[in-house]
């Protein structure tokens, strides 16, 4: 069993969906818990009862990941609250789903900064006391969007290609202080987001995954707590595709 006993984790983006799992699954294995939201105080405030409701201790902190001081700020609470840092997972993102030739500079831009500008300002504000500690785990929640593009999503592909790229290059820099970085790819999660989707569309995602299936909030958490653990100790630079099989590289 993974075990994270006496492990200090945040997860930007934690009080609703995949983050909210991650969150609660990081809890079960024994971390506490700091975690930002953007503006939904009452999912938050009952993300932290869970969490808290599991014998761990819990920060919520309102930020805004696209400004670095916002990063500075919620990394700032959870050394405050626990005295380190050893996981960080960066969730933290948003849709302005368009085709190209109708999307809006604001639509790029709006995702590029929460999704890849706000995933690097966290890492970042999260280096040095990893540094200090000479280990830590980074997580970087991608997507297979981001492996293989996907029609209407330039911005959201963009940005998670480049998140991509952030975990390679942070894992080379990073990981003879002992600190290990990662990416997880959901394919198509059954969320508050693809609920809404037509009938049609499930039926097609489903036909072209080999497992037949959407995923689970909680089978993206599951590897999310893998790769925070000791056992994935010598694991980094790598994609984990949770995506049924999906894109296959």
């Amino acid at each position: 069993m993974i075990d994270l006993s006496r492990k200090a984790a945040i997860v930007t983006g934690g009080s609703r969906g995949i983050g909210k799992a991650i969150a609660l699954r990081l809890a079960e294995q024994g971390a506490d818990i700091c975690f930002s939201y953007r503006g939904n105080a009452t999912a938050a405030e009952q993300t932290r009862a869970e969490i808290e409701a599991q014998g761990r201790k819990c920060v919520a902190v309102q930020a805004d990941v696209t400004q670095p001081e916002s990063a500075e700020m919620v990394v700032k609470a959870a050394l405050d609250a626990f005295g380190k840092v050893d996981i960080l997972v960066n969730n933290a993102g948003i849709t302005r789903d368009d085709l190209i030739m109708r999307m809006s500079p604001e639509a790029w831009r709006d995702v590029l900064e929460t999704n890849l500008f706000g995933a690097f300002y966290t890492l970042k504000a999260v280096t040095r006391p990893m540094l200090r500690a000479r280990s830590g785990r980074i997580i970087q929640i991608t997507s297979v969007s981001g492996q293989a593009g996907q029609m209407g999503q330039a911005n959201y592909s963009a940005a998670k290609a480049g998140l991509i790229g952030l975990t390679k290059a942070a894992a080379r820099e990073l990981g003879s202080r002992g600190i290990t970085v990662n990416a997880v790819a959901p394919g198509f999660v059954l969320t508050e987001l693809t609920e809404g989707l037509a009938d049609e569309w499930k039926r097609r995602i489903n036909e072209q995954t080999p497992l037949g299936r959407f995923g689970t909030v909680d089978e993206i958490a599951y590897a999310v707590a893998f790769l925070a653990s000791d056992e994935a100790a010598y694991i980094t630079g790598q994609v984990l595709a949770v995506d049924g099989g999906l894109v296959m590289m």
